[in-house]
């Protein structure tokens, strides 16, 4: 019986992994451990504090703030231009952010123009690209809502360009020739929260997901693969501009983390150094109590058990003889129901 229960407590694993000399599983690749807040990059209403100014954002052109509600780029009306633009750049090597958007118009077959999305060396510059300059240096996301050429794929769109300084935004076919990743999406006058992940890890990838269908479901957008594809210390911008055809566009939040990634050899969420050794110490201590605990219980059983049948054995050889019991064992240990 003893002998059963402890391979019993063998099989369910119970007993520290060095005692059954189990190895441990690396993950080969990095994973997002855990992420930090960048107050100076994140925008939520009100939006300005008392003396009418955000210490971390600057907006100018036709923006204005409703802080009820959000930073409008541009009203629905024709040729407007709005910017919004954090004042210091983002110095994280790996980072989140997600935008809390708002495209609407009257309109429900002719509006545009969009609005971008600025991850650049330079900032608050007023151009032709949706309200921001061109021949930009760094990575620009934009949510084009207007097709200036014929496309097999439908609009509205999201497209990413990368911009080394020196190519231009290919206006008249919307961006298509310097695309480096795109997808189409219906997030103009959504029921629902419409949203934009954009996740980056320096030296691997730069990710879009969209979130307009339903909320926290997010639609994979693109992915652009590669080394340095943004630049180092990119400023955080929004930009929209309308022209004969018009939409207003808001930005509702902005959340912006900082992201560190765990060690590629060490298993995801697990603790490292002195801690991770007192995690360890600790875990292997309550399985060696659960043990004996165990065996505790089995030794109980089999005492009890042989105690029971000893008793039996007596009752059975009758009264009077040797093995009979007198007046007083009836309280004696064995005879006590309570007991077991």
């Amino acid at each position: 019986m003893l002998l059963n229960g402890i391979l019993a407590f063998l099989s369910l694993g119970l007993l520290p992994a060095g005692v059954l000399g189990a190895g441990e599983l690396k993950l080969g690749n990095k994973t997002i451990d855990r992420t930090v807040s960048l107050r100076t990059h994140s925008l939520f209403a009100p939006y300005i504090d008392q003396d009418l100014q955000n210490r971390w954002w600057d907006f100018g052109a036709d923006a204005y703030v409703n802080t009820n509600k959000h930073v409008r780029l541009t009203r629905a009306r024709p040729s407007e231009m709005g910017w919004l633009w954090s004042r210091l750049p983002i110095t994280s090597t790996n980072f989140i952010v997600e935008v809390e958007f708002k495209i609407s118009g009257d309109s429900s077959h002719l509006f545009g123009d969009g609005m971008a999305i600025w991850f650049t060396t330079e900032r608050a510059q007023p151009g032709p690209v949706f309200g921001s300059k061109d021949n930009f240096n760094g990575v620009g996301i934009f949510l084009d809502t207007y097709a200036n050429a014929r496309h097999s794929y439908a609009f509205p769109r999201i497209v990413g360009m990368r911009g080394d300084g020196k190519t231009s935004y290919d206006l008249a076919n919307d961006g298509h020739d310097t695309s480096a990743g795109a997808c189409s999406a219906n997030y103009r006058r959504t029921n629902v929260a419409t949203k934009l992940k954009i996740t980056y890890i320096k030296e691997a990838y730069l990710d879009v997901k969209i979130q307009y269908k339903a909320w926290d479901e997010w639609s994979d957008c693109f992915t652009i693969n590669g080394a340095d594809i943004l630049p180092l210390a990119p400023y955080l911008g929004f930009s929209a501009l309308t022209g004969d055809v018009f939409d207003a566009h808001d930005i509702i939040s902005v959340t912006t983390h900082s992201a560190v990634l765990s060690n590629p050899q060490y298993q995801r969420d697990k603790l490292v150094g002195a801690k991770a050794m007192n995690v360890q110490d600790s875990s292997y201590l309550m399985k060696l109590v659960k043990f004996f605990i165990l065996v505790g219980i089995l030794l109980s059983l089999f005492y009890g058990a042989k105690a029971y049948y000893r008793r039996r054995n007596r009752g059975m050889t009758g009264m009077g003889g040797p093995m009979s019991r007198t007046p007083g064992f009836q309280t004696s240990f064995y005879g006590d129901s309570k007991r077991f």
